[in-house]
């Protein structure tokens, strides 16, 4: 591989790169064994899996493309637009995980927006749905990948997960309610215009559905992982399989490798529980700022059995840096591509919104 290639693909895919990184230098302190076998969590794999290849099978369809369109219909001002972007983010995050909400939605937001010849919402609109996805995916176990992960692995009870975080999806909700009145009205000059979609595969549409309750099944140890994922390859079209997102999987894999293998070591052992013990939630906020909320679940579960501050301080830290959830990187890049001359004006709101999020999760955090 050419260096030119292996700079791209850094840059192309920066944490499977760190967790590829971290898992061959682990393998000189332990080296391979049977044993490894054993660090690989396959439900988490094989249940992310199934989902993203379901919701491919949406994406295909315009589903979510179709429900939004319904939705702007009712809009009669540039703010209600900006609101029911945001909120349909916010709730379809909770289903199809934050990564494919934006992926979604965010496109959606440039499109509808230049369509009305009005485009000063759209930097705004697409700061706040990245927000809308990492606070309202906090709330499910298949909302996000850390989600799943830590749902798996401390097998908790889904109303004690959705109680957890229940206050910080609710307050965060209210919060983004309140920011959105930074998106000026403009109801007097205000024309809607939205894009064709082609029409709904009732049949396919049928298929994908049920191909996703089973996967949710899975999710929740209602039907055998290995059984679903067998039946969503084989119900599912075959040219879907080029949009599952092998690199987080892989990402999955290398952390898996890396952190297994330090839980052989008695010193490090040692030092990252004594680091964690009563300071789960901070400690989960403040490595996600720096190497991302996915990567710092997968480390730090290895090392607490607190699994609730740990759930709420790697929810809460999805918000911050753009680096805290890589959903976040995910918004910008497609943003920057749109206008990058406003790239860095981006991440100056980026970051002063993100910062009144953390402040009010931490005071949610003291409080309750």
């Amino acid at each position: 591989m050419k260096r030119e290639q292996i700079q791209a693909f850094i840059t192309r895919e920066p944490v499977l790169t760190i967790a590829l990184v971290l898992a061959g230098v682990s393998l000189f302190f332990v080296p391979p064994n049977p044993n490894y076998i054993h660090y690989i969590d396959g439900k988490t794999l094989g249940c992310l899996f199934a989902l993203m290849l379901v919701v491919a099978g949406f994406r295909k369809l315009y589903l979510f493309t179709f429900l939004s369109l319904y939705l702007l219909r009712f809009a009669t001002s540039s703010r209600q637009v900006s609101a029911l972007l945001v909120g349909i983010t916010f709730f379809a995050s909770m289903l199809v995980t934050n990564d494919v909400a934006l992926i979604t939605f965010v496109p959606l937001t440039i499109v509808v927006f230049s369509l009305c010849k009005d485009t000063k919402p759209i930097l705004l609109t697409i700061i706040l749905q990245t927000i809308a996805a990492n606070v309202g995916s906090s709330l499910t176990p298949v909302g996000n990948p850390q989600n799943l992960f830590l749902y798996s692995y401390y097998q908790l009870p889904l109303l004690q997960f959705i109680g957890t975080m229940l206050p910080y999806v609710v307050g965060g909700f209210f919060l983004l309610a309140v920011c959105l009145l930074g998106i000026p009205r403009n109801k007097e000059s205000f024309i809607l215009q939205t894009q064709e979609v082609p029409t709904l595969n009732k049949a396919l549409l049928v298929r994908y559905l049920l191909l996703f309750l089973l996967s949710l099944a899975a999710v929740f140890d209602l039907v055998p992982y290995q059984l679903v994922v067998l039946i969503v390859i084989i119900a599912s079209e075959r040219i879907l399989l080029k949009d599952v997102d092998y690199s987080l999987l892989i990402t999955f894999i290398g952390f898996f490798i890396f952190v297994g293998n330090l839980g052989q070591l008695p010193s490090v052992v040692k030092t990252l529980q004594s680091l964690l013990y009563e300071r789960e939630f901070f400690v989960a906020l403040a490595a996600s700022q720096v190497i991302s909320n996915v990567p710092a679940t997968l480390l730090l579960a290895q090392f607490t059995t607190n699994a609730t501050e740990l759930l709420k301080g790697v929810n809460a830290g999805g918000c911050g840096t753009l680096i805290a959830s890589m959903a976040s990187v995910i918004s910008f890049k497609i943003y920057a591509h749109y206008d990058s001359s406003k790239a860095l004006r981006y991440l100056g709101v980026f970051t002063l919104f993100n910062i009144l999020f953390i402040l009010l999760f931490l005071l949610i955090h003291l409080v309750w």
